[in-house]
């Protein structure tokens, strides 16, 4: 289930566009094993956006 979870939002997301970066794939990844839940899956996305948004933030200086 969670696997056809995973293939429907990637599927979504190249229809759209957006490309799925190799973090946010191999954090799915991860969600699908079970080594994370999808709280946890959530947090780790946010962290890596924040930390993203800081770095341009700092180069944009």
């Amino acid at each position: 289930m969670f696997l056809a979870a995973l293939k429907t939002a990637d599927a979504i997301n190249a229809i759209k566009g957006v490309p799925v970066s190799a973090d946010a794939k191999f954090l799915s990844e991860k969600w699908v094993r079970g080594e994370l839940t999808g709280d946890q899956m959530k947090q780790e996305l946010l962290d890596l956006h924040w930390k993203i948004a800081a770095e341009e933030n700092r180069s944009d200086c």
